[in-house]
C-alpha cells in the first residue's frame, strides 16, 4: 500500500477511528487500526467486539493495499505531525509514515487475525446532528457508572413514530428528553438501551454533518449480534455499538402527575449561587434550598465547619418549603437545561423534585430532570 494524503484530514480521521480502540484489549490485535486504500479512498477502521468505528477520506492512492498498525501510536503520531502532506508506505512487516522531515517506521500486526467489522444494521431514520448531540448530553449526565448495574449505565432510546425519547437514571436522578426525527417507517416502534459513554462520544463526534443516520437491529434480528446493535453514520463516518441487555426501570411511574408547589428562577443565577454556596459543602453533603413567595435562600455547611448562604430572587407558588439536594447532581441538571428559566415542581419536601425549562410548542417541556432530595434533619 502507498498513499499520499492531506495531513489535517488524516489526523482527524485517525483520531475519530481511535475512539473505538479498547483501553485493555483482550487480544493484542484489537489494539490495531486497519488502513485500506482502494481507488481514491482510504478506509480506517477499529473494532473491540462491542464498538466499531469506520472513517473514509479521499487520498492519492499510488498503490492499493491494506495494513494493520497500533491505533493509539498512530493517533499520537498523527496529532504531532507537521503541516505537510503525509505519505504512508506499507509492505511486509513494516509501515513507513513520512511527513515533511519526520519519518516513522511502524511495526504491522497480522491482518488475518483481525476480526471483520459488523455490517451496518438496517436504516431506521435520520435526526439533526446538533439536536441529537444536545439531547444525548442532557440525558447521559444521569446515567449510572456502576458496572454491577449495567442496565443503568445506558441511555434508553424509545422510538414511536416521529418522536425519539432518550432516558437515563442512576436511581438518584432521572433525565428525559424528547425530540423529533425522520423515521424510515411511520409505524416504527422500538426501545433499546445504548451504552452511555459510546453514545456520548458518537453524538459529539458526528456534528460536522447536518444529519445523522441511525440504523437499528433489535435483539434476535439478523445482523444484531444476539444482543442487538445500533449504528450511526454521517459525513463518511460510521460506528456501531452493541446494545445493553437488562430491565430498565419503569420511569414514567416516577414522574409526578400533580404538584403542590412550583418555583421559577433564572437558570444562570441559580447555577452561580449553587456553585458558590457548595464551595463549603463537604463530600456527600447537601445544599439546602428554602423557598418563600419571592425568594430562595441557599445554605451549605453545618456545625463547626465552614458555612455559606445566599439569597436570590424567585417566583414561588405554594406553602413555604425547604428541600436539600446533592449540589453536583443539581448542577448537572441545571447545566443541561436549554432554557434561561428553570421551573422546579414539588410534590412534598421529601419527594423528588422535577426540573424543567420553558414549555415547547405543544405546551410541554421537552426536557425533564427528576432529582431525589436528601433527608433533612428536623
Amino acid at each position: 500500500m502507498q498513499i499520499l494524503v492531506e495531513r489535517d484530514l488524516f489526523a482527524d480521521a485517525v483520531a475519530w477511528t481511535a475512539r473505538a480502540l479498547p483501553a485493555r484489549p483482550t487480544v493484542p490485535v484489537l489494539a490495531g487500526m486497519r488502513l485500506t486504500a482502494q481507488g481514491g479512498e482510504l478506509t480506517l477502521s477499529s473494532f473491540d467486539y462491542d464498538v466499531s468505528a469506520l472513517a473514509k477520506l479521499p487520498v492519492d492512492t499510488q498503490a492499493p493495499g491494506s495494513t494493520l498498525v497500533s491505533g493509539r501510536l498512530l493517533a499520537e503520531i498523527s496529532r504531532n505531525l507537521p503541516g505537510k502532506p503525509v505519505q504512508l508506505n506499507a509492505d511486509g512487516g513494516r509501515a513507513v509514515l513520512t511527513c515533511g522531515s519526520a519519518t516513522f517506521n511502524l511495526l504491522t500486526m497480522p491482518e488475518d487475525e483481525y476480526p471483520a467489522l459488523p455490517e451496518m444494521p438496517p436504516a431506521a431514520g435520520t435526526v439533526g446532528s446538533d439536536a441529537f448531540a444536545t439531547a444525548v448530553s442532557q440525558t447521559a449526565v444521569a446515567a449510572g457508572r456502576d458496572d454491577t448495574l449495567p442496565s443503568l449505565t445506558g441511555v434508553r432510546i424509545e422510538i414511536e413514530g416521529d418522536t425519539l425519547t432518550l432516558i437515563s437514571t442512576d436511581r438518584y436522578r432521572l433525565a428525559v428528553r424528547e425530540l423529533r426525527w425522520n423515521p424510515a417507517r411511520s409505524d416504527l416502534s422500538a426501545a433499546v438501551l445504548v451504552p452511555a459513554k459510546a453514545l456520548t462520544d458518537t453524538a459529539k463526534s458526528l456534528t460536522t454533518s447536518a444529519e445523522i443516520s441511525i440504523a437499528l437491529a433489535l435483539p434476535g434480528e439478523e445482523g444484531s449480534g444476539g444482543d442487538g446493535m445500533i449504528g450511526f453514520e454521517a459525513g463518511g463516518r460510521r460506528t456501531t455499538t452493541r446494545l445493553l441487555s437488562g430491565e430498565f426501570p419503569r420511569y414514567r411511574n416516577l414522574l409526578p402527575s400533580t404538584v403542590n408547589a412550583t418555583a421559577e428562577l433564572s437558570t444562570a443565577t441559580l447555577i452561580e449561587a449553587v456553585r458558590r454556596v457548595s464551595l463549603v459543602a463537604e463530600r456527600n453533603t447537601a445544599v439546602r434550598l428554602s423557598f418563600t413567595s419571592e425568594q430562595l435562600m441557599l445554605e451549605a455547611g453545618t456545625g463547626d465547619e465552614a458555612q455559606a448562604d445566599e439569597v436570590i430572587d424567585a417566583t414561588f407558588e405554594g406553602e413555604d418549603l425547604s428541600i436539600a439536594f446533592n449540589p453536583t447532581y443539581l448542577l448537572d441538571g441545571l447545566a443541561a437545561m436549554d432554557s434561561d428559566t428553570t421551573r422546579i415542581a414539588f410534590t412534598e419536601a421529601g419527594k423528588p423534585a422535577l426540573l424543567t425549562g420553558k414549555p415547547g410548542p405543544d405546551g410541554n417541556p421537552d426536557y425533564r430532570y427528576l432529582l431525589m432530595p436528601f433527608r433533612l434533619n428536623s
